[in-house]
């Protein structure tokens, strides 16, 4: 393991977030004087970001953490455009009007990991709206875009495995590379950055980056990826029954966040604690090393630590207590995940598999049907085993819900409004 003069990125080898750089020994220097600014892009396509945007976060917390300074760039440009990188057909347009409502619901999140401010490290949030939708056509194809190789481009991942598999590629989509390029490059004039870190497969994107500031003058720019999160068993991180796994509570609820990481395989747990929590590397050894049972207390911490950064001390704990009273007591716990329905719904019998459509624990009717014929749903802590079954108020807790469970761990409230 190399090692370099800058905290900042031996905090990230140690933790296991460096993939690959474009030159470690230029950026570590930058970095140990404290003058390594640098952004990640965020484009607006959901309401929420999700645990793969989490990951970038925390390398701008790392960053922000070891003197240096941090720009969360938002894409309310690209976003219009659409990142073909790991898609196998165009994403949907999206209007301007959703294209801003999601950047508004996205903002909160950065300020759980980051600083903003004023100060030499204090993070600052840009929009590359304010540039790109003012580019004249002909000046950038003059100024910008004669500085691309159109045979340099094909071969970029993001192109060159869409066409490998014969996927059509949209002119709008084979501009986007060159878009986050001129990013790189306007965000180096304005702020004086100097670094674009992301996922890995953002490599491609960002070296066009560090290629067009040395076509265009501009300092020398660097860049920085994570690996692709992956769990223990090859399968990508950051997917449930239910769907994606994002950061906006009002989509996936501070207790539902914590029981993801309590669900970590065994094999997870020091990798996740060190990407994904601010515990002392010393600590993380400690609980890497319990065996057998006791590792679910390390996994209870990790679900704790990250639920806690993201969502706050308080939420963290009471998704805790949560997940105690219900599963070590039995108890209904009334802060599990609750979804409201008419009261006339239950009046007329409510068929059990769309209520556990309903309450979000599976995505059919269909699966509903599989679940049972498997055992895997109950209400109220009885197993389902007619798939005709409907729910009335009879079914109603002396609380006035309807527990439904998928599995041992997931759980949800209905409540008659």
């Amino acid at each position: 393991m190399t090692a370099f003069k800058s905290d900042f990125l031996n905090t990230l080898q140690e933790r296991g977030f460096i993939h690959q750089c474009s030159d470690f020994e230029g950026l570590d220097a930058l970095a140990a004087k404290g003058e390594a600014i640098a952004y990640v892009g965020y484009d607006c396509t959901a309401r929420s970001l999700h645990i793969g945007n989490y990951l970038t976060m925390m390398m701008l917390h790392w960053l922000q953490q070891s003197g240096n300074k941090p720009i969360t760039l938002m894409g309310g440009g690209t976003t219009m455009v659409g990142d073909p990188s790991g898609k196998d057909e165009t994403r949907a347009m999206r209007t301007i009007a959703e294209i801003e409502a999601n950047k508004e619901s996205i903002r909160g999140v950065f300020a759980k990991v980051l600083r903003y401010g004023e100060g030499k490290s204090d993070a600052i949030m840009l929009d590359n709206a304010e540039w790109l939708t003012k580019l004249n056509w002909i000046e950038m194809l003059r100024d910008i875009g004669r500085h691309f190789s159109v045979n340099r481009m094909l071969t970029m991942d993001s192109v060159r495995l869409r066409l490998e598999r014969e996927h059509e590629m949209s002119f709008i989509e084979f501009n986007y590379m060159v878009c986050q390029a001129y990013d790189f490059v306007e965000l180096a004039k304005r702020t004086g950055c100097r670094l674009q870190m992301g996922g890995s497969d953002q490599w491609g994107n960002i070296i066009m980056g560090v290629d067009l500031g040395r076509r265009m003058g501009t300092h020398q720019l660097f860049a920085l990826t994570t690996p692709l999160l992956t769990t223990a068993s090859g399968a990508k991180m950051g997917k449930t029954a239910q769907g994606a796994v994002w950061l906006n509570a009002d989509q996936f609820s501070p207790y539902d966040f914590w029981q993801y990481w309590r669900n970590t395989e065994d094999a997870d747990v020091g990798k996740f604690l060190k990407l994904f929590t601010t515990l002392p590397l010393a600590e993380i050894k400690k609980l890497e090393a319990l065996g057998g049972s006791e590792i679910n207390e390390a996994k209870k911490v990790l679900a704790t630590e990250a639920t806690a950064l993201l969502h706050g001390r308080d939420a963290a704990n009471e998704a805790a207590e949560t997940a105690r009273r219900t599963f070590e007591e039995g108890a209904l716990a009334e802060s599990l995940p609750t979804v409201e329905i008419p009261r006339g719904e239950l009046d007329t019998g409510l068929g059990v598999l769309s209520a556990f459509v309903k309450a979000g624990l599976v995505a059919s009717n269909g699966e509903a049907r599989r679940q049972i014929k498997g055992g895997g749903l109950r209400v109220n802590d009885a197993p389902v085993t007619d798939e005709k079954m409907a729910l009335s108020a009879g079914n109603l807790t002396p609380e006035g819900v309807i527990k439904l469970s998928f599995g041992k761990k997931k759980h949800v409230l209905i409540r008659p409004a």
